[in-house]
């Protein structure tokens, strides 16, 4: 945490900059939806690309519901868990 001096440092430094001005309630009740503000942009799908070199490979298998619930328990990445496991599992 900053000290009281870094702090005020800090808020100098804010509110002296320019391109970085506080926002007012003005400016909140002025507040536009982005899909509003630049409709042009609102149904843009933004899609992955290829990759450049594939490192993996697609494979489908059957896992007991349990052992599925278990990965996707830990959240986001658990396919590339799984991967770390199996990795371990065979000696690579």
């Amino acid at each position: 945490m900053p000290t009281d001096d870094e702090d005020t440092r800090i808020n100098q430094g804010i509110a002296l900059d320019p391109d970085s001005p506080e926002l007012t309630e003005t400016d909140f009740l002025r507040a536009q939806e982005a899909r509003q503000a630049v409709p042009s942009l609102a149904n843009v799908r933004r899609v992955r690309g290829p990759q450049k070199a594939p490192t993996k490979t697609l494979v489908s298998m059957r896992l007991d519901p349990d052992l599925l619930a278990r990965l996707k328990s830990d959240g986001p990445g658990w396919q590339s868990r799984a991967n770390d496991i199996l990795r371990q599992a065979v000696g690579l």
